[in-house]
């Protein structure tokens, strides 16, 4: 090739160089690659930073912490990154420069300009085991390609649940059985209850015995002790320290038993006590009669055994040995000496006499009266006797109760001395100036005229008013309509007054005191007659009276079917409660938006949002192609003036042929490759990555594809192999690169083609 050709080469080279914009990849970010670390940049995770964090060493189960990520080490001039994930889906409220997933599984950087980040995570519900926590940061050196010298490093944090608190257990009712006392030959058995507050079971809790003060270790643990290790005379004692396996409680300690002897015949008394060690019934013979203690009723008489009436007395010295009331009979007469004894000898002296049943002091042989201690003879053989006969001499009257002079058989009113005579008999005497004087003494029906209006009680309704004699219908207020308490509707027991003087009684009237008013069925407060005052307009719903639209929906807003809007006759509901009617808004479930001016379902808010980034998105478009047109231009020039100089500098047709057909058979491009075209998708692709990411560039760029990228910035196997430089994809969808010797590179679909 010619020194031209090259030198034509070589300026078109350097033009497709500037053509082509740095790439970095993921500047806004990257989900769920923390566990796996960031493999795009380098295969290997390197010491050089290290993530730093505040997630908690143990989680309290939904509480909120807030987190803060950095990292130490690495420049930390040139940008950086970050990526965490949550196995519990926690994270959330982002910082700035933060994105959380819509899982909360998920959160990383939005942009590169910062080296550290802020979010919160909320620990998920009790029991929910322990949490995986991956973080992963990226230090960025700033050379535009993604290679070994970005730095990145990530690791995992295992959070488990602060577990809950634990309580020590505690021990009760302890006891040895038999106790206070075992007999020797008597295995002793521990019980108690354990309480825990935790409910835990027990486990570990430890058990002491002691003999005589000193601790037998070779029992601890045990819960019985055989008869076998035990001595009479001996003292036991067991201390019990309850454990749940976790906590053990405070000690505690049972009641001394005594080791005795043994008790040949099951009486409770050891042998060498029992006076009778093979009589189970009896231990003691304390008069040394023979005669045990239990059997003998005197066990302190000699001269005693038996008492058959049980009264103290022996059988021996008894005069009635089967009446426990009576012991001595002084007079023989078979009438005891004991006055308060069965059958007492009232006489005990006197065998003619024996008892005196009213106790004058006269026995009943010769008192005419035995029952009767206030009398002993009658005169007159009427019944009575003669210290309480008024008429001692009289057969027919012996009393005169109220002293009147006229016995009481005769006397109608026997109690009462102001009268004697009934002749209506209906109870009241005929002595106007008597107790209880018949005002109407010759009708049985009457006898009291308390209010004096001329008409007996009985028959007066309203015997204490003498404005009111009658109530026809029984409710307690006079038909006088003149008289007190007068009863407005006289025939009507239910009612009686009417407040209002509306003609409905006031217990009927709903509104007693509101003559427009009488009915509320629907028991609000609120009158039915929508012409009267308070009119209810909704009658028949309790939550609901007044409606000031009239749009037929209450303006309780506790109430059933509430008016949200209540002075608005076209609204009732704004379920979004954005100050619009559901009616009116156009949105409403969204208190963002309530327009829809164009009908197209968005909203003008987010319409006007969406207007605005696609004029932004517009403009930044212009300046690229702005930007392109200008380098296309170059270009040109460029190439012109290559041209021009070849020509100068006079070369033959035959050479400026050749070299021209040696580039074109070197580069060889696809059928149908524009350069002027590729110059335009490559300008159109030629913006940095750090403001304008891939994902963002126009539809007919196609995506580099990742893998074939990290496969060729891997450092070379063979040292001469040259490295990338730049690489874009054009309008046709071929892909080009830029080599660092210098030369293009094309993707054919199978392998790498020189240009």
């Amino acid at each position: 090739m010619s020194r031209h050709a090259r030198t034509l080469a070589i300026l078109v080279v350097f033009a497709l160089i500037a053509a082509v914009p740095p790439i970095h990849a993921n500047s806004m970010g990257k989900h769920s690659q923390a566990g796996q670390g960031c493999t795009c940049h380098s295969q290997s995770a390197t010491t050089s930073i290290t993530p730093v964090h505040n997630f908690p060493t143990q989680y309290s189960p939904g509480f909120i912490y807030t987190i803060n990520i950095s990292y130490t080490g690495g420049s930390q001039q040139n940008g950086a990154g970050f990526n965490v994930e949550d196995s519990s889906n926690g994270l959330q409220q982002p910082g700035t420069g933060v994105s959380v997933d819509t899982a909360g599984s998920s959160v990383t950087h939005t942009s590169p300009g910062q080296t550290s980040w802020t979010f919160a995570w909320m620990a998920p519900n009790p029991n929910s085991g322990a949490v995986t926590i991956d973080i992963a940061v990226i230090d960025i050196n700033g050379n535009g390609v993604q290679d070994g010298g970005d730095a990145w490093n990530n690791l995992q944090v295992t959070i488990p649940e602060i577990p809950p608190p634990n309580t020590a257990p505690s021990i009760s009712n302890q006891l040895i059985t038999p106790s206070p006392e075992a007999g020797v030959d008597d295995d002793l058995v521990l019980t108690y209850t354990f309480s825990d507050p935790e409910n835990d079971p027990e486990s570990g809790s430890d058990v002491h015995w002691y003999v005589d003060g000193t601790h037998n270790t070779a029992l601890d643990g045990r819960k019985t002790i055989s008869a076998s290790n035990t001595q009479v005379g001996q003292l036991w004692m067991a201390k019990i320290v309850p454990s749940d396996g976790q906590l053990q409680g405070d000690m505690v300690n049972t009641s001394n038993v005594t080791i005795v002897d043994i008790d040949s015949d099951n009486d409770g008394v050891f042998d060498g006590q029992d006076a009778f060690p093979d009589d189970p019934t009896e231990t003691v013979d304390s008069d040394s009669d023979g005669t045990g203690d239990n059997a003998d009723a005197f066990p302190n008489n000699a001269n005693e055994t038996t008492d058959s009436d049980n009264d103290g007395v022996g059988n021996n010295a008894d005069a009635f040995d089967n009446d426990p009331t009576q012991t001595t009979d002084a007079d023989n007469d078979g009438y005891g000496d004991n006055a308060s004894g069965n059958n007492p000898d009232a006489f005990p002296n006197d065998p003619t006499e024996w008892t005196d049943s009213d106790g004058d002091g006269t026995g009943n042989n010769a008192d005419a009266f035995p029952n009767d201690g206030s009398e002993t003879s009658d005169n007159d053989n009427d019944g009575v006797g003669d210290n309480a006969d008024a008429f001692p001499n009289n057969p027919t009257e012996t009393a005169d109760s109220d002293s009147d002079s006229v016995g009481d058989n005769a006397d109608d009113f026997p109690n009462d001395a102001s009268q004697t005579v009934d002749s209506d008999d209906d109870g009241y005497g005929d002595n106007p100036t008597g107790m209880n004087p018949d005002q109407f003494p010759n009708d049985p029906f009457e006898w009291n005229d308390t209010d004096m209006d001329g008409t007996g009680d009985n028959a007066d309704a309203f015997p204490n008013e003498a404005t009111q004699t009658t109530d026809n219908d029984n409710d307690g207020y006079g038909d006088n309509p003149n008289g007190i308490n007068a009863d407005r509707f006289p025939d009507d027991r239910l009612e009686w007054a009417d407040s209002d003087n509306d003609t409905v009684g006031d217990n009927a009237d709903a509104f007693p005191n509101d003559a427009t008013q009488t009915t509320d069925r629907d028991g609000d407060g609120y009158g039915d007659n929508p012409s009267g005052m308070q009119a209810d307009q909704f009658p028949d719903e309790a939550t609901q009276w007044l409606d000031a639209d009239d749009d037929g929906f209450g303006d309780n807003p506790n109430g059933t079917n509430p008016d949200l809007l209540p002075n608005d006759p076209f609204e009732q509901r704004d379920s979004d409660m954005d100050g619009v009617g559901d009616n009116t808004d156009a949105f409403p479930n969204d208190p963002d938006e309530t327009v829809d001016t164009d009908g197209d379902g968005m909203g003008d808010n987010e319409q006007r949002a969406l207007e605005q980034r696609l004029a932004d998105e517009a403009e930044a478009e212009e300046a690229a192609a702005q930007r392109n047109l200008i380098i296309v231009v170059v270009i040109v020039l460029l190439l012109g003036g290559g041209v021009a100089f070849f020509v100068v500098r006079g070369g033959t047709p035959e050479e400026e042929e050749k070299t021209f057909q040696a580039l074109n058979d070197t580069v060889a491009p696809p059928t149908g490759f524009d350069p002027l075209a590729g110059a335009a998708a490559t300008a159109t692709v030629a913006q940095p990555a750090m403001t304008q990411p891939v994902a963002a560039q126009p539809a007919t760029v196609q995506p580099v594809n990742d893998s074939a990228l990290e496969a060729l910035t891997e450092p070379a196997v063979v040292a001469a192999e040259p490295s990338v430089v730049n690489q874009w994809t054009d309008e046709s969808g071929h892909t080009w690169r830029v080599m660092s010797d210098g030369t293009n590179r094309w993707w054919n679909g199978t392998d790498w083609q020189n240009v």
